[in-house]
């Protein structure tokens, strides 16, 4: 599971060198409906104190869904302080910015490119062992540091 959480860790810093990773709910709804061929992976972020946010799990009910049919693989995933420290988001946002919405990125690969990051091969691997383990939506814990 460690090494997961370090490839899933080191895939979102690529991905966001490379303006590849698409943060929003809305945002990536939109993508998905635009260009679903392009979409190599999901992540939705929940802390445990978010988990009883109805809207946001209808949300990931119609995004999971969407991404089973368009064979996209999906990784749910905690520690939401972590992820904004990957991307980068201010730790504070004093009123002055509203803080990114964190809780569904994508990674995309874009058809004319043949894009390959060692910790997309790892988290695609993994998500593909969770599903022959009737673990379809598998779960990844990035821990703070």
């Amino acid at each position: 599971m460690q090494t997961v959480s370090a490839a899933v860790e080191e895939l979102l810093v690529a991905a966001q060198r490379q303006d590849r990773l698409t943060v929003g709910v809305y945002e990536s709804a939109k993508l998905m409906n635009v260009d679903p061929d392009s979409v190599v992976l999901c992540l939705l972020a929940i802390d445990e104190e978010e988990e009883d946010d109805i809207a946001l799990q209808i949300h990931f009910t119609l995004i999971q869904s969407f991404c089973c049919d368009n064979d996209i693989n999906i990784v749910r995933v905690s520690g939401m302080q972590r992820l904004a420290q990957l991307l980068g988001e201010p730790a504070e946002t004093q009123g002055t910015t509203e803080a990114r919405d964190l809780h569904c990125l994508l990674v995309t690969n874009p058809h004319t490119d043949a894009w390959k990051s060692h910790g997309l091969v790892e988290v695609a691997s993994y998500c593909e062992e969770s599903r022959g383990n009737n673990q379809w939506v598998p779960y990844i814990s990035l821990q703070e540091r």
